[in-house]
């Protein structure tokens, strides 16, 4: 361990990395829901939106405008929601960054909450990480049987932890 490393809790890193980026935890959120409906429909409007991020509308359309503020996204009152080239760009990589982690869990064996899990990691992942998350999710992929060892040994593991635990 580096001896001038410093530590923060875990608000303090979140802390500094928002202080590296622009937006917010809620704000990719919205801009990858965008994204992923565009990607399927064509288009996204603020009702259909709300009901997919289980918010009201009125939370919907405030997000909607602080995110054209900052050039993210085109909207017009009522109208249709439209993304930027730029936000175009980062709801790609939010889409993908939510598909590597939500792969790597589904490769552990995690069956339960998989939506929920991925969600409270994917904004707390840094890119570094992401990319070797992203690399051990490939060469998996290309090495199947090395999940089938893993998922072996985590079902031996388990079996002993019970008996263990008795």
């Amino acid at each position: 361990m580096n001896k001038n490393q410093e530590f923060h809790t875990v608000r303090g890193y979140q802390l500094i990395e928002q202080t590296n980026r622009q937006l917010t935890s809620a704000m990719e959120d919205y801009l990858e829901m965008i994204y992923r409906n565009i990607l399927t429909e064509g288009y996204m409007r603020i009702n259909i939106l709300a009901d997919m991020l289980n918010v009201k509308p009125s939370s919907a359309t405030k997000m909607v405008q602080k995110l054209t503020e900052l050039g993210f996204l085109k909207y017009e009152k009522y109208g249709i929601i439209f993304l930027t080239d730029q936000g175009r760009e980062i709801g790609e990589f939010l889409l993908k960054r939510h598909n590597i982690i939500e792969k790597f869990l589904d490769n552990i064996g995690i069956c339960d909450n998989l939506l929920v899990e991925t969600e409270l990691i994917e904004h707390n992942v840094s890119s570094s990480t992401l990319k070797r998350i992203d690399l051990l999710n490939l060469y998996l992929e290309k090495h199947p049987q090395f999940l089938i060892g893993f998922e072996e040994f985590k079902q031996q593991f388990l079996k002993e932890s019970e008996i263990k635990d008795k």
